[in-house]
């Protein structure tokens, strides 16, 4: 049973927003993506994933003190 072709784009987009938020990315990669994925897509994984970070920052610190 083969990944919808949906459901691959977004895990698709999913690491190149992570591998962005690590801030280390191959240029070739990146060209790859640039030509594969859809912004739109890149804009609302990267929203969502900058929330759950903030979010998990503000557990930590909440939970540290």
């Amino acid at each position: 049973m083969s990944a919808s072709p949906n459901k691959t784009a977004w895990l698709s987009t999913l690491v190149a927003v992570l591998w962005g938020f690590l801030g280390v990315r191959r240029n070739s990669d990146y060209q790859q993506d640039v030509q594969r994925l859809n912004p739109l897509h890149i804009m609302l994984v990267g929203i969502v994933m900058t929330f759950l970070f903030v979010a998990g920052l503000m557990l930590l610190v909440t939970w540290i003190t």
